[in-house]
């Protein structure tokens, strides 16, 4: 697998994208800036965004010839070591860039993988990494080999070449497929391990990536686990008991959801995902100061409607707020930010009142928080336990 290294020396990167039909300007360049955060998070340092407006990549080059003459003669003239695209290549498109470029071109996916690997911790997440990044690899083996090409008026070089492809082919095929094995053993286990745990109510904190979840799973369960603001600090599923006020529920912090997730990784994830599926109750998490934080918001719900978890009871958990600018517009002259009133005002009616604002790094209305928790829990514990809600007193007001 082919990544961007982590050593001290910072790869110098350009990223590449394209504005197409539906899209505006303002939406591309955001993602290209989560894309130079993807790039810093594995390592790169962004030297210059290229742009190109069409309606359709294309699909040689994904870019025009005239975009990838002004992006090759960039690369040249500063020292450039890695050109990033912010969409999938297709094999071919990727072996005709970098047949022009001569340089190592990787793509959003590539990228994403990478900075998987690097934070794969368990023998768990390693081994889904490892899956989700053969899979990858298996149609794109022809362009690892292509250094042959300038060997093919060697006798027999060709033949060899293709052996070879096919030799590697092979052994791909046959390592995904002892990894899926693997997996399915694993997922059994976690199975077993979700049904040990009783019919105790299940809470799952789901999100974009670095909107505090980790950090929101600390406070609330006292707990110590890995936070940083980078982005798939965690790739573990965590689960810890939670007891609020005379209730026990389990709740689990997940691997965050980010925008055109290769689904290689949600395939492989599956038993980190099963987590979300199984769970009772969703808490949403969303960071408020993000400028495209409802963009964020309707990836997550994407990819929960793909796992079939859409649907279930959530509570919508704005957080940061002590980081939101009520003037802060997006670039000079353009429309402001509305204002925290009114965004509670427009979310709280959409989510029939459960929605709520907080920060978890200051504290900031955690105890309506847990109140909130308290009385969704509460609700789905007497629907399981119809006979025992003698036992259940309202949470005090303080």
């Amino acid at each position: 697998m082919e990544g961007i290294d982590t050593g001290k020396v910072k790869e110098r990167a350009v990223l590449v994208g394209l504005i197409q039909r539906g899209q505006t300007t303002e939406m591309v360049y955001e993602y290209l800036e989560e894309l130079a955060f993807l790039a810093e998070t594995a390592g790169a340092e962004t030297v210059r965004n290229f742009v190109q407006r069409t309606d359709l990549p294309n699909k040689k080059t994904f870019v025009g010839k005239g975009k990838l003459e002004e992006i090759n003669e960039f690369v040249r003239a500063n020292n450039i070591d890695v050109i990033i695209f912010d969409d999938e290549l297709s094999p071919s498109q990727l072996r005709n860039i970098e047949k022009i470029l001569e340089h190592k071109v990787i793509d959003r996916s590539n990228l994403i993988l990478d900075i998987f690997a690097n934070r794969a911790q368990t023998a768990n997440a390693k081994t889904q990494v490892e899956l989700a990044q053969l899979q990858y690899m298996l149609p794109r083996l022809t362009r690892l080999w292509s250094h042959l090409d300038r060997q093919k008026g060697g006798i027999g070089m060709r033949g060899t070449g293709e052996t070879q492809i096919e030799t590697d082919r092979r052994i791909i095929k046959d390592k995904i497929a002892r990894l899926q094995e693997k997996l399915k053993k694993i997922d059994k286990q976690k199975s077993v391990q979700r049904g040990n745990r009783g019919k105790m109510i299940r809470v799952a904190l789901v999100g974009y990536t670095n909107v505090g979840k980790s950090t929101t799973m600390n406070l609330l369960c006292k707990s110590d686990i890995f936070a940083e603001n980078k982005l798939f600090a965690t790739l573990d599923t965590t689960v810890r008991k939670l007891v609020i006020d005379n209730i026990p529920f389990l709740l689990s912090d997940t691997v965050g959801f980010i925008r055109k997730l290769p689904h290689q990784l949600v395939d492989s994830f599956k038993s980190t995902l099963d987590e979300v599926r199984e769970a009772d109750l969703l808490l949403h998490l969303v960071d408020i100061t993000h400028s495209a934080f409802e963009d964020q918001y309707n990836t997550v719900n994407e990819t929960l409607r793909e796992i079939e978890a859409l649907n279930k009871p959530t509570i919508l958990v704005f957080n940061k707020v002590d980081g939101y600018n009520d003037l802060g517009g997006f670039d000079e002259g353009e429309f402001s930010r509305p204002t925290l009133d009114e965004l509670k005002k427009t979310w709280m009616a959409k989510m029939q009142n459960n929605c709520i604002f907080i920060s978890a790094t200051e504290k900031i209305n955690i105890d309506d928080f847990k109140k909130m928790m308290y009385n969704e829990v509460k609700k789905l514990h007497i629907q399981r336990f119809p006979y025992n809600n003698f036992l259940y007193q309202d949470y005090e007001e303080e």
